[in-house]
């Protein structure tokens, strides 16, 4: 299986480590933003990553990618089957994919994917003032919400954890401190989850790939 994309994007990054944790092998074939390459396009019509090609099967969005792997190899199961703690990793997903990294890109494609890659300056009036409003209350409602567990749903590892998780690799690359006195749980949280395989070899090949790139 092939998915189109960038590790970068927490939404790629998110399925790559989904896979990793099921055990499924999928390529990861780089693909720019904005590409106009004919097999990405033919998996994703409107240019957003990450899309998926297996076979003859194409699909773009991460989160109907993940549907997709979990329905084909249904162990170990990272969507829970449970009603209540089905729907609470939907919302996690959600949350990560719209709130957390609606929040964080603005730190993101400004601080880094404007200046290094596009050749123009971010609008860092707006990042700054993402990093000091927005997201403070966000990761205090994580704070408040991850379970003494450690796990967001079921006392065990779920998709809910690895779509919060995506997105604080990408604030790692910016430096981003995320007040690990005052939010204990979630620094926790985020230490053992990007300290799993699944997610640090990719982490480990975006560094070394920003660090050419600076």
């Amino acid at each position: 299986m092939i998915v189109y994309g960038s590790s970068l994007s927490p939404f790629v990054r998110k399925v790559m480590a989904f896979g990793a944790e099921k055990g499924i092998a999928l390529e990861l074939r780089r693909t720019g933003l904005g590409s106009d390459e004919a097999e990405f396009r033919e998996a994703s019509p409107f240019g957003k990553m990450p899309a998926l090609r297996d076979g003859d099967f194409t699909l773009a969005d991460s989160t109907a990618i993940v549907t997709y792997l979990e329905g084909i190899q249904p162990e170990p199961a990272l969507i829970p089957a449970e009603p209540r703690a089905r729907a609470r990793t939907i919302w996690f997903d959600e949350f990560a994919d719209t709130i957390l990294f609606g929040c964080g890109r603005k730190m993101f494609f400004n601080r880094i994917v404007a200046p290094r890659f596009l050749g123009r300056a971010g609008d860092l009036e707006e990042a700054d003032l993402a990093e000091r409003e927005e997201l403070p209350p966000i990761l205090d409602y994580l704070e408040r919400t991850i379970p003494d567990s450690g796990w967001l749903v079921e006392n065990r590892l779920t998709l809910a954890d690895i779509a919060v998780a995506s997105p604080f690799a990408n604030f790692r690359h910016l430096g981003l401190d995320i007040g690990a006195e005052a939010r204990p749980k979630l620094a926790a949280f985020v230490d053992r989850m990007l300290s799993r395989p699944s997610f640090k070899d990719w982490i480990d090949r975006e560094t070394a790939f920003l660090a050419r790139a600076a």
